[in-house]
């Protein structure tokens, strides 16, 4: 009985849906984050720290060649113990690049992936919030990202307001 209720609502919402006109509109977010200058300098910000970690892993894998270069040369002049031992710290070594590796850029829980939230939150808030109020200047009822996940096979150019939103934006409404 309960369900029979629930889907007489929804038919019946759906229907003065439908009657009601729909005011629909869309944004190109990738526009808005390449020109938005809080989302440049962002994106600067974030781009720095990852050239930071990326020269990091580069110097680490260089002294690892290097040693191991190093431990190739004297292998001959080794005894069993010695060569053991090198082999273990380079072993070490390479385990410890990779777990900084790891712990930077793993997918989903690398330190650049916190970052990115982290500095692009601000960016967010204050993109929806822009979108948020031209939707209802225009007295849109939809938004839809044109560049995100949700694929929008069609879209007339009358109802982009991509542009509205980044002004908004820029005037700092």
């Amino acid at each position: 009985m309960r369900n029979y209720f629930l889907a007489i609502l929804f038919i019946s919402s759906v229907a003065t849906f439908a009657q009601s006109p729909q005011k629909i509109g869309y944004v190109d977010s990738q526009i808005i984050l390449t020109q938005l200058p809080e989302a440049i300098k962002a994106q600067s910000d974030l781009d720095a720290l990852t050239n930071t970690w990326s020269n990091q892993v580069d110097s680490m894998k260089l002294a690892l060649q290097q040693q191991y270069a190093d431990v190739q040369k004297q292998l001959a002049t080794m005894t069993d113990e010695q060569k053991q031992l090198k082999q273990k710290e380079l072993i070490e070594k390479e385990q410890q690049i990779y777990q900084f590796q790891n712990q930077k850029f793993g997918q989903p829980n690398g330190e650049i992936y916190q970052k990115q939230e982290t500095i692009f939150a601000p960016v967010k808030a204050k993109i929806y919030a822009a979108i948020e109020q031209v939707a209802k200047e225009e007295g849109m009822q939809f938004i839809f990202d044109k560049s995100g996940d949700i694929l929008l096979l069609y879209a007339d150019s009358a109802f982009d307001i991509t542009f509205k939103v980044l002004d908004s934006l820029k005037r700092g409404k």
